[in-house]
């Protein structure tokens, strides 16, 4: 077998509204062996994955799969539950897949579901070397895979305190991030609604009170002149100043460096000079600056505390216990050391909710205080510390201790997160309980921490987690109805995407929303053009919704992007399908009009079903067939016919259609009729001889009508979109001068050119001059048919080539000029390989009373040789 094509689809997609992975596989000789020729295949693959036999496959009850693998199925289809079920084994819940077969014999498309993308696609590898082993009769050792499938899992998961974050944004439906890859910087929400954290700090987290908090000896100042209470200590700089110090103090005493974070370097209960030594050599090493500053301060003897503040409120408190054992009376310590490491919560750094214990100098001086070795054995019950500080991250232990806060202590914690002014903050204090007020005891406030971690919280080591990740998410998003959404309005269709796209852009403008928009040609957030390029795709999506002052997301959706990667965002609140005709067949496997209407509809497929519309064109059959059929939502219809007979029902049910009307486009709903605009007062209608703007300018309404905007603000955005290089870049821009009239538009296939015939024959004059290609991965068919149609509409036809897409030189061009003389053209068809070239050619060659329709790539080089010529002046019938 072979894996052709493996990709992550990271939204709703041609196969499934949910992300998944995509495997183009070439079973290869395979195909002529389906499972059932296979002796014992099936109990093969599930004495390996026991677990396998609940999945219930089409048969519908566990079982099912294997049942299929008995009678006879096909190894795509077992490699799409092999990878299922291993990510299931490495603790991803999935279920879903779908195996289909392809026009290519011996090549399927396996679709399953994943929750982590690395880990998804590692899997569907696995599965392919799996079932062909079992296919090839060799043994397979699961063990190794799953370790290996455990790494990817691992590299790629969120910590700890950043997932308990995520997962809480999730469980209120609100869309997260991750914005730069292998960190835990994340974005929640979308647009002007986003809030951004890395680890445990948020966008909101004060500059002056990180620095209080990295910084141990202003931490100190601050809290004792606000009269909370701190050990006493000073900020050394060398070690006679440190041995000063503790004899001033008093023994015994601490050590730690003045910035850190997580207790490295610190070294607590010293009681000698070569103590004192050491831990002045350990917190020397973790110094973050370059004067080596080391703190010395008093010990409290009482247990190390953490208390979380979250906005301003205690969410948990704990009890940290250093790294330690608990002897047996049979195990040495390194045994029980080894043992404690076996527990799954353990992990390396924060990768899991507790870390492993890591025997070094500070343990080894630890033992050697009492008098132990790692050979030494304990007896049983006797506790052996092996690390001076408490943090998790060094092996420590948590107990929960959020209800025995007394309320002194609880008001006092808040008071220090309101002094140093962060809005999570980790108080660590040494205290003989939490149980009643500190000054009725031995305590002390140590430190505080910005960032701090959550795994002591989560999941402690005795007691009750608390749901820490949904304080911060809480905080965030206050409002609990609030899911940080932007409205997102999405545009497909085979023509008229990007008219649409920028048309419902600009009347969401006008009527004063901060916009961002992604169509073919730019990316633009609130009019200012930020990228250029085609963006189409679920990347315009990224780009928009990433941006911190969108207000509304409007993205043109074309079929490339939904079959490469999916939508770029999981729902919309409107979706627009303004049409489904040929073009494009033959790639990724659509090949068929109602193959295209599927991928097409994904975007009202994707549609929010409460409160979400979808816009669909009532005068195109196949838009009324698969797209009523897929769409969510409430379903608002455009048609050119008001008397629709599809529609009459539509309307009893008091849902909007909009429509043309004795040369207005009305809103109708039920009985009730409101005017919206008269068309010809529409200028991208061009007095209605462009019907097919008609029919945008009718979905753009729908659409703002779905977002609430008032029929005056639609009103006056259709009057103030025109058809200029500015507004509509390459769609229908008219330039008029010296008699010759010319429009420029990007059409590159059939029903476009055909919707452009009624607008050349109603503004051209005499001859009509066509300048015109295509891509070159259209089907043969497809080009001729574009010459073929070229050649009826005009009299004489320029064509060049720009984009072959894998033919070679010239044979898009010649299929073309073909197509356009095989249709029996009367006039001149002559092909000329460069688009300049052929520009120059025809803009030359018009005369006065000529007709120029320019098809380019390279609009702005057409719009500037245009003007160069003086073709530049104002029209009687648009704008330059």
């Amino acid at each position: 077998m072979r894996i052709l094509e493996h990709r992550a689809l990271r939204g709703p997609n041609y196969y499934s509204r949910y992300q998944s992975i995509y495997m183009r596989l070439d079973i290869e000789e395979l195909e002529d062996r389906p499972s059932d020729k296979v002796d014992g295949i099936a109990d093969k693959l599930q004495a390996l994955i026991p677990t396998i036999y609940e999945h219930r496959c089409s048969v519908g009850e566990a079982g099912g799969f294997l049942s299929r693998v008995k009678d006879g199925t096909w190894a795509g289809h077992m490699v799409e539950h092999v990878a299922i079920e291993l990510q299931n084994l490495i603790g991803f819940s999935v279920g879903y897949g779908k195996t289909v077969d392809s026009y290519d014999k011996g090549v399927y498309h396996v679709v399953y579901r994943y929750r982590d993308e690395a880990s998804g696609l590692a899997c569907g590898e696995e599965a392919v070397e799996i079932v062909q082993a079992l296919y090839d009769g060799k043994d397979v050792d699961l063990e190794p895979v799953i370790d290996r499938l455990k790494e990817v899992r691992d590299a790629n998961a969120l910590g700890p305190s950043t997932g308990s974050i995520v997962n809480a944004a999730k469980a209120r439906n609100i869309p997260w991030y991750n914005l730069t890859e292998g960190t835990s910087y994340t974005q929640l929400g979308h647009g002007v609604k986003q809030r951004k954290f890395q680890a445990t700090v948020t966008d909101a987290s004060g500059i002056i009170g990180h620095s209080i908090a990295d910084d141990k000896e202003w931490t100190k100042q601050v809290l004792d002149d606000a009269g909370v209470a701190v050990p006493k200590g000073y900020i050394c700089y060398s070690w006679d100043e440190i041995k000063d110090a503790a004899d001033w103090i008093g023994w015994p005493v601490v050590t730690k460096p003045l910035s850190g974070n997580h207790g490295r370097g610190v070294t607590t209960d010293i009681t000698n000079e070569e103590e004192l030594k050491s831990g002045y050599e350990a917190a020397l090493a973790r110094c973050r600056d370059d004067y080596g500053a080391v703190i010395v301060e008093s010990y409290i003897k009482g247990e190390d505390h953490r208390i979380l503040v979250v906005g301003g409120k205690m969410i948990a408190a704990a009890r940290r216990r250093p790294a330690h054992v608990e002897g047996d009376g049979k195990s040495t310590i390194q045994q029980l050391i080894d043992k404690e490491n076996e527990d799954p919560r353990r992990g390396v750094g924060h990768e899991n909710l507790l870390t492993q214990i890591i025997v070094d100098e500070q343990t080894m001086r630890l033992l050697e205080q009492a008098e132990l070795t790692l050979d030494s054995v304990p007896a049983k019950g006797d506790i052996v510390y092996l690390k001076s500080t408490a943090n998790i991250s060094t092996g420590g232990t948590a107990t929960d201790l959020t209800d025995e806060v007394h309320p002194e202590i609880k008001f006092a914690m808040e008071r220090i997160g309101r002094i140093v002014g962060l809005d999570i903050i980790g108080i660590d204090m040494l205290a003989e309980t939490l149980s009643k007020p500190l000054d009725q005891q031995s305590a002390g406030v140590v430190e505080v921490n910005a960032g701090p971690g959550f795994r002591m919280h989560m999941a402690p080591t005795h007691g009750t987690p608390r749901p820490v990740g949904e304080a911060v998410v809480d905080m965030l998003f206050p409002d609990p109805t609030d899911d940080g959404r932007i409205p997102i309005t999405a545009i497909t269709g085979t023509n008229g995407k990007t008219t649409t796209t920028r048309l419902i852009t600009h009347i969401l403008r006008q009527a004063g929303n901060s916009v961002g928009m992604g169509c073919t040609g730019t990316i633009e957030i609130d009019n200012h053009v930020i990228l250029r390029g085609d963006y189409s795709g679920p990347a315009a999506a990224h780009a928009v919704l990433r941006e911190p002052t969108v207000e509304h997301a409007v993205l043109e959706v074309a079929r490339g992007g939904i079959m490469r990667r999916g939508l770029g965002f999981d729902e919309c609140d409107v979706g627009v399908l303004l049409n489904i005709a040929s073009d494009h067949l033959g790639e990724r496997d659509i090949h068929t009009l109602e193959e295209l209407a599927r991928c097409k509809t994904v975007v009202v497929d994707a549609v929010k079903k409460i409160g979400g519309f979808c816009v669909l064109n009532a005068d195109d059959p196949l838009v009324m067939d698969q797209g009523t059929y897929w769409a969510r939502g409430e379903i608002i219809y455009f048609t050119m016919d008001p008397e629709n007979p599809d529609l009459k029902q539509h309307l009893a049910d008091h849902k909007m259609v909009i429509t043309v009307r004795q040369g207005r486009i009305v809103l109708l709903r039920g009985q009730v009729e409101v005017e919206v605009a008269a068309v010809n007062d529409v200028p991208i209608s061009f007095e209605g001889h462009a019907p097919f703007n008609v029919q945008n300018a009718m979905a753009a309404t729908a659409a703002a009508l779905a977002h609430g905007l008032e029929i005056d603000d639609i009103r006056a955005g259709l009057l103030s979109f025109h058809p200029t290089p500015a507004q509509m870049p390459g769609r229908t821009n008219y330039f008029e001068a010296d008699g010759v009239k010319c429009l420029i538009d990007y059409g590159h296939n059939v029903p476009a050119l055909e919707a452009l015939e009624p607008l050349v024959n109603g503004l051209g004059q005499q001859r009509k001059i066509a300048v015109a290609t295509a891509p070159g991965n259209r089907r043969d068919e497809d080009l001729a048919a574009l010459g073929a149609q070229l050649a009826k509409m005009c009299d004489t036809v320029y064509i060049y080539e720009t984009d072959a897409r894998g033919r070679s030189e010239g044979e898009t061009a010649g299929l073309i000029e073909k197509g356009a003389k095989d249709a029996g053209s009367a006039g001149m068809v002559e092909l000329i390989m460069d688009e300049q070239a052929a520009m120059d050619r025809a803009i030359g060659d018009a005369k006065p009373g000529d007709f120029l329709l320019l098809l380019v790539d390279d609009i702005e080089g057409a719009t500037e040789r245009l003007k160069g010529r003086s073709y530049g002046a104002q029209s009687d019938l648009g704008q330059t």
